[in-house]
């Protein structure tokens, strides 16, 4: 069996695991989120902690019970805890602004940006230079962090651009005559 699959998921107080079928639905103080399982793998409650096996043998069945139990592990802390993503805008004149489900940014190109903020995330602009993506789902926080990033990506001459607030950028040399 998986490694990963191995290690019981903890329920914490405040959460609700309903477990139906083939569907999972966690529900916390942040929100709630919903999982259809795989057909090879089982997901079981014990107390406080749910347990995944896969219901094969099969190499298939192993790893997706790995892939489900970090899926619902991540569920749980999302609807406990909620997931953040922080990106900075280095540039002059590069700004931010959070208005509404709107999110207005100014990049260096002949024309704003305006980026509309789906449903279950929330953003939120401290500085003009930083933007704070929460929500309780972690891939659709990760999408869209990494969708406002594709605007401008850092380039690596002078570093300008979109990044996450915890990304090195390696800057190359100028080319010399």
């Amino acid at each position: 069996m998986s490694r990963v699959a191995k290690k019981p998921v903890a329920i914490p107080a405040g959460v609700e695991v309903k477990i139906e079928g083939d569907a999972v639905a966690v529900k916390g103080a942040k929100g709630q989120l919903q999982f259809t399982l795989h057909p090879d793998v089982r997901v079981e409650r014990e107390g406080d902690e749910l347990r995944v096996t896969a219901r094969g043998n099969g190499k298939q069945a192993n790893a997706m019970a790995g892939t489900t139990r970090a899926l619902v592990s991540n569920m749980v802390t999302g609807v406990s805890q909620g997931f953040e993503k922080k990106l900075t805008l280095v540039g002059v004149g590069y700004r931010a602004q959070a208005q509404g489900k709107t999110l207005n940014l100014t990049l260096g190109f002949s024309h704003p940006v305006n980026y509309p903020v789906p449903e279950g995330v929330t953003v939120e602009t401290p500085s003009q230079t930083e933007v704070v993506i929460r929500g309780v789902d972690k891939q659709q926080v990760g999408q869209v962090a990494a969708e406002i990033r594709a605007y401008r990506p850092p380039e690596p001459y002078k570093g300008k651009g979109v990044r996450y607030a915890d990304e090195q950028i390696v800057l190359k040399e100028a080319k010399k005559k």
